[in-house]
């Protein structure tokens, strides 16, 4: 959070004068309590240094420093949310897509199935198991989507791990370091539903994806897309390269990378909005 500027008073500033008294003598003396300069001195000093300690831990809090309570309560509340939290609210019906579309056209989402949250046994490749192996697996949500035109299915999904902090931030670094996120061997396999559009969504139907770790969540998301009408692709392609300018092939083209980001993006978002709701607190 970032406090607003407060606004000064517009009201304006009277001052009055001190009463005088008498000394013994009977000379003229403020009334009150005289303090020695040294005296004064110092304690402007204590309430100088209280009101910098003060300020630096507000901003502190502020920011949510990693090692604050505020970051280690937000990472266990997001493991927790696969079962505290209903499926509309992590893969809302329908998703507006404002600019996510090739050219920076609007994209609509419509939610066609989701999975029943399972193990990670049979969602991924055998490589993909490996690498996520060191944060294990405690519960994976997924749920397909079709564009507005039925053209293209995309399923985005939400790997809940057992992993702590270091954990996470081990493997975020290790799939940037290696670039893991753009090889065709890990790539995450869809959710074919039946009887929708994305029935005939398996594997070789992969045009393109992107995986995401997080590192203030226990949570990997990831998303891959497709077209519907089941065909195959020969040479998929992630979705930060589908997505540079002047790219040609066939997935590029079809915008599918869009499609793929667009959605694990705005899945992300609504995750981290309903972790941060219940513990965000009051400026």
């Amino acid at each position: 959070m970032t406090p607003g500027a407060a606004l000064g008073s517009t009201r304006p500033v009277v001052s009055f004068g001190e009463p005088e008294g008498y000394d013994e003598r009977v000379r003229p003396r403020v009334i009150g309590v005289w303090v020695r300069p040294r005296v004064a001195a110092a304690a402007a000093s204590v309430v100088l240094g209280l009101g910098l300690i003060g300020g630096a831990v507000t901003g502190s809090w502020l920011v949510g420093e990693p090692g604050d309570t505020g970051a280690r309560d937000s990472f266990t509340v997001a493991g927790g949310l696969w079962h505290n939290v209903p499926v509309d609210q992590l893969f809302p019906p329908t998703l507006a897509g404002r600019g996510a579309g090739p050219g920076g056209a609007d994209r609509t989402w419509t939610r066609i199935a989701v999975a029943p949250d399972t193990g990670c046994a049979d969602a991924f490749d055998p490589l993909m198991r490996k690498v996520l192996a060191p944060v294990g697996c405690e519960r994976l949500l997924r749920a397909t989507y079709t564009d507005a035109t039925q053209s293209y299915v995309t399923t985005v999904g939400l790997l809940f791990t057992k992993g702590d902090a270091a954990a996470m931030s081990a493997l975020a670094r290790r799939f940037k370091d290696e670039n893991l996120a753009g090889r065709t061997d890990l790539m995450p396999r869809p959710y074919a539903a039946r009887n929708t559009v994305a029935a005939d969504f398996g594997p070789g139907q992969r045009a393109s994806w992107t995986v995401s770790v997080l590192t203030d969540a226990p949570v990997v998301v990831y998303a891959v897309s497709g077209w519907a009408d089941g065909r195959t692709v020969d040479e998929p392609e992630p979705a930060a390269e589908a997505m540079e300018s002047g790219i040609t092939t066939a997935p590029a083209q079809a915008g599918l990378g869009n499609e793929a980001q667009g959605l694990a993006d705005r899945v992300e978002r609504g995750l981290r909005k309903t972790v941060n709701s219940p513990t965000e607190k009051p400026s």
